[in-house]
């Protein structure tokens, strides 16, 4: 459903937003970037079937590097699933250290932001419900919600 007015998202309270990706460094391995890549989905799995462990939402891109925009409740959400040592987190960062680590085949990366309540902006035209605005709210960008302004 796409939604033609000027929209922003709202969160009630402060979330982290966690970019991570893998990079395809030597496409003709593809043998060993491809057992990369099959671990998110059994992640992601785990984690919307569990929603107490923290996730909120995510949107993917696929390309040569791959991203994947989370949102989180919080940072303590985050790091206690990637130390979690009963979810599929663990096992796969183990077995990517193991086989792939550092012969350069796929690099992997992450980067994490903490985001206070009412320190972002969002604005979404002519968009389905998309990224925070999936994760949270969507409401009609008016008034205060027009702009960034109140940001700086």
């Amino acid at each position: 459903m796409i939604i033609r007015d000027r929209m922003t998202a709202s969160m009630d309270e402060g979330f982290v937003v966690f970019l991570i990706g893998m990079r395809i460094n030597k496409f003709w391995k593809i043998h060993k970037w491809l057992k990369t890549g099959v671990y998110m989905p059994k992640m992601l799995t785990e984690l919307y079937q569990n929603p107490e462990l923290g996730l909120i939402h995510h949107e993917m891109w696929f390309g040569r590097t791959t991203i994947q925009v989370q949102y989180w409740k919080s940072m303590e959400h985050l790091l206690a699933y990637a130390k979690n040592r009963d979810a599929e987190h663990l096992p796969a960062w183990s077995a990517f250290n193991r086989s792939i680590s550092k012969d350069g085949t796929v690099g992997i990366w992450h980067e994490t932001y903490v985001i206070s309540p009412g320190a972002y902006e969002s604005v979404y035209v002519n968009m389905p419900p998309f990224g925070l605005g999936k994760a949270g709210k969507l409401e009609k960008a008016v008034g205060r919600l027009e702009s960034a302004k109140q940001l700086s």
